[in-house]
């Protein structure tokens, strides 16, 4: 006689789970992306430096798109750049991305595998010239006709 209220009690479960899971697929599109974007988190402290350098490279208008690539190329120099290329320092040295080119000490902002496409980087030559280039890759809209 106890295994009926078992029974039911299992029955009420799965019938109240089944109907959970059927609001749910209701809510979800059954075709095509999911369009709801998570909240966002509090971006660390070295985000400052790329929306700093993106922002002095609009101003400045000095942004350009990336050969071949549906990427732009924010690049701020001055102040800007001074700092963001300080901030990469021992993160780059620790990542083996810091690089003597043609005179220019070259600090990237992930460990290059392949190429330069598509990277982050800060550069001086010495005291009082430094460029930093901000990559994004903004998407098929950038090349639409």
């Amino acid at each position: 006689m106890r295994a009926t209220p078992v029974a039911a009690c299992l029955v009420v479960a799965l019938v109240a789970s089944a109907c959970a899971s059927t609001k749910a697929m209701e809510v979800q599109p059954t075709r095509g992306p999911f369009l709801i974007r998570p909240e966002g988190e509090m971006p660390p402290p070295q985000a400052r430096h790329y929306a700093d350098c993106i922002a002095a490279a609009a101003a400045a208008k000095t942004y350009v798109k990336e050969p071949g690539q549906n990427h732009l190329r924010f690049t701020c120099t001055g102040p800007v750049a001074h700092a963001f290329y300080d901030a990469l320092g021992a993160w780059s040295a620790a990542q083996l991305s810091e690089y003597a080119v043609y005179g220019r000490t070259e600090r990237y902002a992930q460990r290059l595998v392949r190429d330069t496409v598509g990277i982050d980087s800060c550069s001086t030559e010495g005291a009082s010239d430094y460029s930093c280039t901000v990559v994004l890759n903004v998407g098929e809209f950038l090349s639409a006709d």
